[in-house]
């Protein structure tokens, strides 16, 4: 925009910009001229999940050709050793008779697609239980996707019965139902999971001042009529009340008040029905301050710029998701991604990989994949797991009534070192 007013290609921006950015912009700055300025957290829903130009509503750009790219797209070790993690939990708790596994913004499935690969090798373990998958999704474009890869398009919209928008079959044979709302997801013994989910839901941004906390807003910049920028709230908004805790000690605050409302339904199912649930994201344990940003082509993007064309994202608290699981689960993590995936195996795994496979290309695509996921300067340190489980899963039973219960209970794997018998 700004290259076309240098250019002195007056009354040509609308052209110039492209079309996209425009509608959703247009859409804001109506919003704002009215209303006045909006909430960060509004502004990225708007941005993100806007039904017609939203940047997930349209599809997102997952992948190599897109805008960023998620772990499972980089190596399928990395959902193996998470189907991995999920059977070794149903191990764990006395293998119940079903489970669903509930994935949380599944991208385009791949995710969960490696973590089929799992349960189908090992089948004969599983073969009494009975599984189910059920995804959360808003996006159709994403759905589509999903469907394609899990099911090879075998899906069947609006079933009557029940509350999912789409259900099939998995290439696997296992039965596949989405939803638009993890509220919609029938109660049961679940396993839960979160790959960078949480990073994406609208943040709120507090800044402190001489006068107190104040908000951080989106507003029009009275200089370029066309563009947006952040201003401060004039005085406290509902959200600082509700959302800084009186001990803060940090200067600037992001908080995520969705996040907070999902980890606690978490809680509550896992609490009432069992089961347990698997974060990853890139995060913090309460202690950064200004995360809040954008992706486009793989780079960095301002966020004001061309809403609805980028992924906006920020850091998640985990500290945050600990509180707000408010003590109904136990909470372990979070950990850095590198050393989770170290209990977990990956380096057993990826020699298992590299002896079966003889093609050179194919070597290097491994061992360039590991470093992507395992090396602190890339994805090793930034991301973390972060688990809720039930509080008889790490508490012992009480001896004095069963003086026999003496097996000490299994380490949670991943979050703990694995002893390799």
């Amino acid at each position: 925009l700004a290259a076309a007013r240098l250019s002195g290609a007056e009354g040509q921006e609308e052209t110039e910009m492209p079309s996209q950015g425009t509608a959703l912009l247009r859409h804001l700055l109506l919003k704002l001229r009215a209303t006045g300025p909006v909430t960060v957290a509004e502004y990225m829903r708007e941005a993100l999940t806007n039904p017609g130009q939203g940047y997930y509503t349209r599809g997102g750009g997952i992948g190599e050709s897109g805008d960023f790219i998620t772990s499972p797209e980089i190596s399928q070790i990395f959902g193996e050793l998470i189907g991995i993690w999920y059977i070794s939990e149903w191990i764990a708790m006395g293998k119940p008779k079903a489970f669903q596994l509930v994935e949380l913004g599944p991208g385009r499935g791949t995710l969960t697609d490696d973590i089929l690969r799992v349960f189908k090798q090992l089948a004969s373990l599983l073969s009494k239980c009975d599984v189910s998958i059920h995804l959360v999704e808003v996006s159709p474009k994403l759905s589509e996707l999903q469907a394609l890869m899990l099911t090879g398009g075998k899906v069947q919209p609006n079933p009557e019965d029940n509350s999912a928008y789409m259900k099939g079959v998995t290439k696997t044979g296992i039965p596949i139902f989405w939803y638009r709302d993890i509220q919609d997801v029938p109660a049961g013994y679940s396993f839960y999971l979160a790959h960078e989910f949480f990073d994406a839901l609208p943040i709120h941004k507090f800044q402190r001042t001489e006068k107190g906390w104040r908000e951080v807003l989106v507003d029009i910049d009275p200089e370029v009529p066309d563009q947006l920028r952040f201003v401060l709230s004039p005085s406290t908004t509902p959200a600082t009340e509700n959302f800084i805790q009186p001990e803060e000690t940090r200067d600037h605050v992001e908080v995520c008040p969705e996040a907070g409302v999902i980890i606690q339904r978490l809680a509550c199912r896992i609490e009432e029905d069992g089961g347990a649930a698997l974060v990853a994201d890139y995060g913090h344990n309460g202690t950064k301050t200004d995360t809040f940003r954008g992706f486009r082509n793989h780079k960095p993007h301002d966020v004001l710029r061309a809403p609805g064309t980028a992924d906006l994202t920020a850091d998640v608290d985990f500290s945050y998701l600990r509180q707000m699981a408010q003590g109904r689960t136990a909470t372990l993590g979070p950990i850095k991604q590198r050393d989770f995936l170290k209990n977990m195996g990956i380096d057993l795994r990826l020699q298992v990989l590299l002896q079966n496979s003889s093609d050179k290309a194919t070597h290097e695509q491994l061992l360039h994949s590991y470093d992507m996921l395992m090396n602190p300067k890339k994805m090793g340190d930034c991301f973390n797991f972060f688990a809720l489980l039930p509080h008889h899963r790490l508490l012992h039973p009480d001896k004095k009534h069963k003086p026999e219960a003496k097996s000490p209970l299994a380490p949670v794997a991943g979050f703990g070192e694995l002893i390799l018998k």
